[in-house]
Parts: C-alpha cells; structure tokens; sequence
C-alpha cells in the first residue's frame, strides 16, 4: 500500500457517489470516469440518498447482527433465527427511511438479502472485526443512529436498540471509557 493506494478485502468492488442534491456534476462524472482505469465498477445512482440508506440498511443489519452472533455472514444467513434477525434489523431501517421521506423500493430488504447471499460464507463487517479486537467502532453510527433516528421520526427500533445496547459496553471499554473487572 501507498499513497493514492486502496487495499479492499471484499470481492465486490465497487462504489457509488453523487452530489447531495441528486445533479449530475462534472466533478462526479471526472470521478466515476477515474474508476474506469480500475477495477471498482462507478456509478452516479439517480437518488444519492436512497444509495446511502440501501448501503446504511445492509451494513447496519449485517455488521450489528454479526456483532452480538460474533459469527460470519454464511452462518448468519443460514440459521433460521439469526437471518430473521437480520431481516428485521433492515426493516426497521427501512421503516426509519421511508418515515424520513427516503424512496426505498418496496423490495429493499428482500433485494439486500439476496445480495447477502452472494457473499463470501466468511465474510464479516468492519464493525464486527473492530469489537471482535477490541477496538472501538462504528456501532453509534449504525445501529445507535437507526435508534436516534427511529426516535426523531416516532419508529420503533427495537432491533437495533438491542444490538447498540448490547454492543454498548464493550465499546465503552474499547474507547478506554470502561474498565471491566479483572
């Protein structure tokens, strides 16, 4: 690695971006023309905002189920319960979404598990790795967001409020703000 240099370890290379009010820029255009030269596949979606959200739905669900299972997504997925974990977790993102006037496709979550069902059996989020090492991570701005979110807009997330307050102390204790007894 080096400068200008990105080390992925998932297979599925790609990125989408855009200009928060929807335009099609030259900047964002001279950018995804860039991608060319690579092998990330580029894409300018019509609808910035509703990429983010289907993006937020997948690693939120994905990375806090993998969290509190501490397993990877081939078991996650496979297990009856866990997979209705993860479903429910992205509705509850979905409904938070839709609530926030985002215009996810009525097939969002059934689409994103079909997607999580091409992924490699041993793939796991950066979340979940950074809890699993003890490092701090992501898990306030995925899944306590949804939370915070959820309650702004009146939508209940029970899902994610258990995944955020079970994940909560072992943050704590990763960002040096909790000490567990020895």
């Amino acid at each position: 690695m080096g400068p200008g240099r990105i080390r992925s370890i998932s297979a599925a290379t790609f990125i989408k971006f855009g200009e928060l009010d929807n335009r099609r820029s030259e900047r964002a255009e001279r950018l995804r023309q860039s991608f060319d030269k690579t092998s990330v596949k580029a894409d300018i979606p019509a609808d910035i905002h509703k990429a983010l959200w289907e993006k937020f739905l997948l690693v939120t669900a994905f990375g806090g189920v993998g969290a509190v299972s501490k397993a990877p997504i081939g078991i996650i997925r496979t297990m009856p319960k866990t997979r209705s974990l993860l479903e429910q977790c992205m509705e509850e993102v979905s409904a938070v979404a839709r609530a926030r006037r985002i215009q996810l496709n009525d097939t969002v979550v059934t689409d994103t598990m079909k997607y999580v069902d091409t992924l490699a059996a041993n793939a796991t989020t950066s979340l979940q790795r950074d809890i699993a090492e003890g490092k701090p991570s992501e898990i306030d701005s995925w899944n306590g967001s949804v939370v915070r979110q959820g309650r702004a807009v009146n939508v209940s997330t029970p899902v994610n409020q258990f995944i955020y307050n079970s994940m909560l102390p072992q943050e704590l204790r990763a960002g040096g703000k909790m000490v567990f007894p020895q």
